[in-house]
């Protein structure tokens, strides 16, 4: 039995079948629709490598059922830069060497937008470090992450202040 599921991925429509009801959206997103950004660390979620954002949240997506969401807006590593332009936690990532073997760099970047997004960063050091937990680095580049994340917070309330003005 196959079951057809309709996702929008990176501002995309898509529609898959699957033939297993048991699919992670992980490995639908990197076996089928081949967007392997998203990692594979423990695939148990409690590295935060897989962290994709799904309706505007945050989740582990080694976690989730593809199944379960169906209709989902789903944004992925590879959406988030605008062309040659990156996302402003992509370039405050590098500007802070928020990264080194960067195999968590694609989930640390998910997870620290969708931070961002839900409000949750401000200007606090301890509610960045607290925020992002749900993310290891094995490199320990938390320092860096940390102040690229405050860096991109700061930057994207400034562009939202003259959007506004």
């Amino acid at each position: 039995m196959s079951f057809s599921i309709s996702l929008i991925v990176n501002g995309s429509p898509c529609d898959v079948e699957l033939d297993d009801p048991r699919v992670t959206l992980l490995d639908l997103l990197r076996e089928r629709l081949q967007l392997t950004g998203t990692k594979k660390g423990c695939d148990r979620g409690q590295c935060g490598a897989c962290t994709v954002i799904v309706d505007g949240r945050r989740i582990n997506s080694c976690l989730a059922l593809a199944v379960s969401h169906d209709g989902a807006d789903l944004l992925t590593i590879e959406g988030v830069a605008t062309g040659d332009r990156l996302h402003p936690v992509q370039a405050a990532f590098i500007t802070h060497d928020g990264l080194q073997c960067g195999f968590c760099t694609p989930g640390q970047i998910m997870s620290a937008i969708g931070l961002i997004q839900e409000g949750h960063a401000a200007d606090d050091p301890e509610r960045v470090r607290e925020g992002m937990s749900g993310n290891l680095c094995r490199c320990g580049a938390y320092a860096g992450i940390t102040e690229a994340v405050l860096d991109a917070t700061a930057a994207m309330a400034l562009t939202d202040r003259r959007r506004s003005a």
